[in-house]
């Protein structure tokens, strides 16, 4: 297929997308009638091969039970109780608040892998006491929208796990190499609000006895709990991502019995949305293997390879442009989106130039949490403007998420120099 062809189908498949057509049946529909046009009707039948392996991935079982596992905590009320306990242990900190909502991110997001799910969630129970104690409402907005995005770099993670399975690499090295990143992104987040609350003096602080704060431990140990039993199973060796998902889910309907809310109405609505959101993402991921299949057969993403090493950029130019080039994308498109249209691609070039395949799966996650939060279509700046109670402009999430950005940009740039950070852990792993 000559260059021309393609420039050509990649304005069309861009034009379909700015017209507002789902990513899924664009790259069903660009790499149908390029395999078709390139190979003829036999082609069909490579699609029928392809499709069934998707379906039939072992791998991509983990993404319906992290899910499952986020619904029951979720609706089992784990999250409210949670936020509650950590804010009076955070009471004392200038801007506790604002630290329970990362606090309350971080250890949710540990347990659901869904940036949307944990922002929402945290952003619904928390804005109406942020707001009744007059905290910043950009700080307050920011610290949600960023602290959300947190959910797809700390394992387990659904990003993570769509990188792995279209690139082949292991699922539990980079949940594993997701760790160190996450918890040093939190604690960045942490230090920021806490320069920022006494710089604009809304410090929030108010007094609240050890008494209470013991009291509120126990409900701050099951998101932990089910993180340490979900990452300490894999690290070991002792289960599969996907195993370790349905361990996770035991203990999670352990916690929902416990908290008298294990009912068969919180499972058909914990059933009812894994089996959407699972659909959603499987089809997505079909459509990026029917035009994987014709980037592969045509040999494209080779021949694109080969012209951008020809150029003899060296690995830190390259990523650098990879990080203007995911920035681009993070304004129109959204996290799955982004993932599954350009790892083909992105993936064969990154590492031929000497990038570690999972290095640059936690690079690729964190541009697209940055995505997150980059306006005009960053989809946490909608759902935390969403959940808002006094529902004021957009642009107060948005300069709110705006120094959270950068502050992921500089983390960015700090890992191609101390890949360490990334390397180290799955290094140390066992099994």
């Amino acid at each position: 297929m000559p260059i021309s062809d393609i420039i050509l189908f990649f304005v069309a498949g861009l034009a379909m997308l700015l017209m507002g057509v789902p990513i899924s049946p664009v790259m069903a529909i660009i790499g149908l009638i390029g395999g078709l046009l390139a190979f003829g009707y036999p082609f069909i039948n490579s699609i029928g091969s392809v499709v069934w392996g998707v379906h039939n991935s072992f791998i991509l079982t983990a993404v319906p039970l992290f899910i499952l596992m986020g619904e029951i905590l979720l609706r089992s009320g784990v999250a409210d109780k949670m936020y509650t306990a950590m804010a009076k242990w955070m009471n004392w900190f200038p801007g506790n608040l604002l630290h329970t909502n990362i606090g309350c991110c971080a250890l949710f997001a540990a347990t659901t892998g869904s940036s949307v799910a944990c922002a929402a969630t945290v952003g619904t129970v928390s804005l109406p006491t942020l707001n009744e104690r007059g905290f910043s409402k950009k700080l307050s907005l920011g610290s949600l929208a960023a602290g959300g995005t947190l959910g797809i770099l700390i394992p387990p993670s659904i990003a993570l796990i769509i990188y792995g399975s279209l690139t082949n690499n292991s699922i539990s090295q980079l949940f594993v190499a997701g760790v160190i990143p996450g918890i040093t992104l939190t604690l960045i987040f942490i230090v920021y609000l806490f320069i920022a609350s006494i710089w604009i003096r809304n410090t929030g602080v108010v007094p609240v006895s050890w008494a209470e704060r013991l009291r509120a431990v126990p409900d701050m140990l099951p998101p932990l709990f089910i993180f340490f039993v979900v990452m300490g199973s894999i690290y070991f060796g002792i289960a599969t991502p996907t195993e370790s998902a349905a361990l996770g889910i035991v203990v999670s309907l352990f916690f929902a019995w416990r908290s008298g809310k294990l009912t068969f109405q919180l499972l058909h609505k914990c059933f009812v949305n894994t089996a959407q959101l699972t659909g959603m993402i499987i089809l997505i991921i079909t459509a990026a293997f029917i035009l994987n299949l014709t980037l592969s057969l045509l040999g494209i993403a080779e021949m694109l390879t080969q012209q951008v090493l020809s150029l003899n950029l060296s690995l830190t130019q390259l990523i650098l442009v990879m990080i203007v080039f995911y920035l681009i994308l993070g304004m129109f498109l959204d996290v799955l989106s982004i993932q599954v249209a350009t790892i083909p691609i992105a993936y064969p070039i990154m590492t031929g130039a000497g990038a570690d395949p999972i290095w640059f799966g936690v690079f690729i996650v964190l541009m697209s949490e940055v995505a997150m939060i980059t306006p005009p279509m960053g989809m946490n700046l909608f759902v935390i403007q969403g959940v808002r109670p006094d529902k004021g402009p957009l642009s107060d999430v948005i300069w709110g998420a705006l120094p959270f950005a950068l502050i992921m940009l500089a983390f960015t740039v700090i890992l191609i120099f101390v890949p360490e950070l990334v390397t180290w852990l799955p290094a140390k792993m066992k099994g």
